[in-house]
Parts: structure tokens; C-alpha cells; sequence
């Protein structure tokens, strides 16, 4: 049975988004928002779509884990040779979206980028499962492999390799901040007609204004 895609729609009327149930700083209202993501139980609340643009202005875009955020700004990992990663030191702008379209709400961020601390993606990648910290060895990211064989035998190399103790800190591989400039909160509302707050940052402090859907 074909669907026409053009009759595909939701009217949101769960909530709406009011001046004055914001805060003076983003990050205190984003901490809220989560939360309330998290409680609402939606699958991996915490996935964003970064979007990324090479030197030349080429856009792409795909889905990282957020895996930590502070008045710094969201904090996802990666390998350093990875295409995202090449993309952002050519250049340093970059975008995220949390869509949670479950509580018909989307934060979208922009912003520029800087790496991590080498102590911070230490202290998170001790935190993480020994398989994924295994994979970060494995993985050549954005590299064009022949076979997923070439992934199974290396990941049986590395877990020779690192038998025993612990697996240290690839190189290669860590965090990237996204220092914001603006952050917008959107809220679903029926008609179409959506409730947008976009907080930007000029000299330190925050400004919010009321963005037409």
C-alpha cells in the first residue's frame, strides 16, 4: 500500500513555550529540557545531529552522542582522523540538533569547536565498556574497508594485544567541544504555529528573543 508523503503530518498540542518559562542562561534551561527528555523515556536522548562543512563548503551531517555539557558548552568523541573531525579543523563551525520529536520539542545549537583536555576523554574513555574501548583501537573511522572481516580479525588482534590490563588512550582519538553562540528551543504547537526562543551570546551575556515559525 503506497502512502502519499505529502499527507504525512503531526499537530502538536502538547505543551506550548512562554517567555516566562525560560531562564537567563541557556544551559540551565537545556538541563531542564533533558531531563525531561530522560524522564519521557525516549530512546537515546542524548543522540544529536552534528552538522559539519568542509573547507570548500560542503555540508554534512550525521548522528554523535552527547556525552557530557557545562557552561563550555556539549562535549560528543571521536577519532581524530575521522571525516568530522578533518571537516572541523578546516573549518571550526558546526551545528547540533536534539530532536525530540516524542515531546515535540528540537534544541538546535550553533556554534565553533575546540578539542578536549587530553585528562578529559582520559577520564570519559576509562569510563567506557572495555568493547567500545577496544573498537576506538579498531576503527580506522571514514575509511574505506573491503570487508567487515578486516574489523573482526583486528578486534581480535587488540584483544591480544591488551590481554591484560588496562587499554590506554589512542592518539588518535577524544573529545570535541561545541562552544555555542546560539541556542534555540523549539516547542510544537498546532497549526504549525511553533513556539521559538533562540538565546544568542554577544560579549559574554545572553540575549532571547522570540523567533516567527
Amino acid at each position: 500500500m503506497s502512502v502519499n508523503i505529502a499527507d504525512l503530518r503531526e499537530n502538536y498540542t502538547r505543551a506550548g513555550l512562554d517567555r516566562e518559562d525560560l531562564d537567563p542562561s541557556p544551559f540551565k534551561l537545556f538541563e531542564r529540557w533533558f531531563q525531561q527528555a530522560i524522564a519521557a523515556e525516549l530512546p537515546e536522548p542524548n543522540a544529536m545531529i552534528l552538522g559539519t562543512a568542509d573547507a570548500t563548503g560542503r555540508v554534512y551531517s550525521r548522528t554523535v552522542l552527547l556525552k557530557a555539557y557545562d557552561d563550555r558548552g556539549f562535549v560528543f568523541y571521536t577519532n581524530y582522523q575521522s571525516a568530522k573531525a578533518h571537516q572541523l579543523e578546516s573549518n571550526n563551525f558546526a551545528s547540533l540538533t536534539f530532536p525530540w520529536f516524542p515531546i515535540e520539542r528540537q534544541v538546535n545549537i550553533t556554534g565553533t569547536t575546540e578539542r578536549v583536555s587530553k585528562t578529559e576523554s582520559l577520564k570519559y574513555f576509562l569510563s567506557r565498556p572495555r568493547g567500545s574501548q577496544l573498537g576506538a583501537w579498531v576503527s580506522h573511522q571514514s575509511e574505506v574497508i573491503t570487508s567487515r572481516n578486516i574489523l573482526e580479525m583486528k578486534l581480535e588482534e587488540m584483544k591480544r594485544k591488551f590481554a591484560e590490563g588496562k587499554i590506554p588512550l589512542p592518539d588518535n582519538w577524544g573529545g570535541i567541544r561545541v562552544i555555542p553562540d546560539s541556542i534555540e528551543f523549539w516547542q510544537g504547537r498546532p497549526n504549525r504555529l511553533h513556539d521559538r526562543f533562540r538565546y544568542n551570546r554577544s560579549q559574554g551575556d545572553w540575549t532571547i528573543k522570540r523567533l516567527s515559525p
